[in-house]
């Protein structure tokens, strides 16, 4: 690093320089014992303490810091600098800016859910939140108006028929170009590579934290007026939370596929059911709980069971099954519209109308079943597939019906949802104000995201809380930002 006019003495022996490099200004402090070589300074500490260069803006110009560069710091980002230009805004990442985005929806992203016009029925779909959203949360930003938002920004969506709304490109892309398109367009700065360590506040009601890059030995120090932490379900913005005073509900996965401990069930990996009606049972729990039970299509995989309806399972069961180390019973109907007597009528219907054919080569077509799975059930129950239908006793035929309305599996173990990585758990809904997403316990600092206790289930719905979140966490800021302006700058703002 060059050095340009070293200036000013801050203790003995060591001195407060301003340098231009190649990536900009920076801040700092000369060791003692530091050595210049032609032009060239090689310092003997083991970390260089810069000042970040918006610690050199006006007095007047405020700072606010926003913690991940997912989709909630970024639209809460450009929020915030749309409804306050004159705000510095400052972005920092650890790692690639909208990286879940990326990858969210196999590639596609599921920005969110279109069926969902009704925030009751809305809020229904976070197991983690769903008494709290019910107010002003999605009334002042839902899926209508993130829909809105980007197709004024140039980004086409589609709704497919189960409501997912994924860009008409199919391509994550589209969503991650418009976004970081317009937080360049409205000046937010977004930095990648370095991580926030540490919080605290200072007694002018600021906050000061402390900036590291880990691939070198550097440290910033910035001084904030605002700190938006959207951070996901990282360590960071957990730790960054308890270092401002707030608690933290212990996180957990959620939106996983259940291992089944059942060697027949990987011959029938691929096979999918349209609808099922699945109950989790649970050992420690004794008491009914509503939400363990669901209804939707189940896909059997490798490992186990998949699909809608496991994934719900999964999510509002999250703890407990955390609790129970991810083993449990679960109890499948997969013939949910016909009654056990229907069942067995149409059984014994099917053995008075075809006596003569083998039992493996024909089944009821009403059952809507392919092949393999009726090959399943007839192993379940030990009966030979080359034995014909008119030599099935009643007893069997009654056997065979109420597997097909009861068919049990245990549980042993948790997989992961392809690039689904949804957490239970974090700074608790009760320590901030939805309408505004600021801090109880501290002001100036607001939450967006996932690094709330609020998890949605699989269908845009964990996006549109980033969305929504990010949204009222912006307008909040860049409100007070404006607020804090001289009346002069005020007018300008407007205009």
């Amino acid at each position: 690093m060059r050095i340009a006019s070293p200036r000013g003495i801050l203790s003995a022996g060591s001195v407060f320089f301003e340098s231009s490099a190649v990536t900009g200004k920076r801040c700092g402090f000369l060791p003692p014992n530091s050595k210049t070589q032609k032009g060239k300074f090689t310092p003997t500490a083991t970390a260089l303490v810069v000042q970040s260069s918006f610690q050199q803006q006006k007095s007047s110009e405020e700072l606010l810091v926003v913690v991940g560069a997912g989709a909630a710091g970024v639209y809460g980002a450009i929020r915030a600098k749309t409804v306050a230009p004159h705000l510095n805004v400052l972005v920092i990442e650890k790692g690639k800016p909208l990286s879940k985005v990326k990858i969210s929806g196999g590639g596609r992203c599921n920005v969110t859910n279109g069926h969902c016009s009704d925030n009751m029925i809305l809020a229904e779909h976070y197991p983690r939140g769903h008494r709290e959203l019910r107010g002003s949360f999605f009334s002042t930003h839902g899926p209508l108006d993130t829909m809105a938002w980007f197709s004024d920004h140039g980004v086409k969506l589609k709704t497919e028929s189960d409501g997912r709304v994924f860009p008409f490109s199919d391509s994550s892309s589209s969503i991650i170009d418009c976004l970081m398109s317009e937080a360049k367009q409205r000046g937010v700065s977004i930095q990648t590579g370095k991580v926030l360590t540490t919080a605290s506040p200072t007694n002018r009601g600021k906050f000061l934290l402390k900036i590291e890059k880990r691939s070198i030995d550097y440290v910033e120090n910035v001084e904030a007026d605002y700190v938006l932490i959207a951070s996901g379900s990282s360590k960071q913005g957990y730790d960054l939370a308890t270092q401002l005073g707030h608690s933290i509900v212990d996180p957990v996965p959620s939106l996983f596929t259940f291992k089944i401990h059942d060697s027949r069930l990987a011959e029938l990996s691929g096979v999918t059911f349209p609808k099922v009606r699945a109950r989790l049972k649970l050992e420690n729990l004794q008491r009914n709980i509503p939400q363990l039970t669901h209804e939707g299509p189940m896909l059997v995989t490798h490992w186990g069971l998949s699909g809608p309806v496991i994934l719900r399972l999964s999510a509002w069961g999250a703890r407990h099954l955390c609790s129970a180390c991810y083993a449990g019973t679960l109890f499948v109907d997969f013939l949910p519209e016909t009654h056990l007597e229907g069942l067995k009528a149409i059984l014994i219907q099917h053995k008075n109308q075809y006596p003569k054919q083998k039992l493996f080569n024909s089944f009821p077509p009403s059952f809507g079943i392919v092949k393999r799975f009726w090959k399943y059930i007839l192993d379940r129950e030990g009966m030979s597939g080359d034995i014909l239908w008119a030599s099935i006793s009643n007893n069997s035929l009654i056997a065979i019906a109420s597997l097909l309305k009861q068919c049990v599996f245990e549980v042993r173990g948790k997989g992961q949802f392809k690039d689904e990585f949804v957490t239970a758990g974090g700074v608790p809904l009760s320590e901030i104000s939805l309408n505004t997403m600021e801090s109880k316990i501290r002001p100036h600092l607001f939450f967006a995201g996932e690094v709330l206790n609020v998890d949605g289930l699989t269908g845009g719905f964990n996006f549109q809380n980033a969305w929504s979140g990010g949204y009222i966490a912006g307008t909040s800021i860049g409100q007070l930002a404006v607020e804090d302006l001289p009346e002069m700058k005020k007018v300008e703002c407007q205009i």
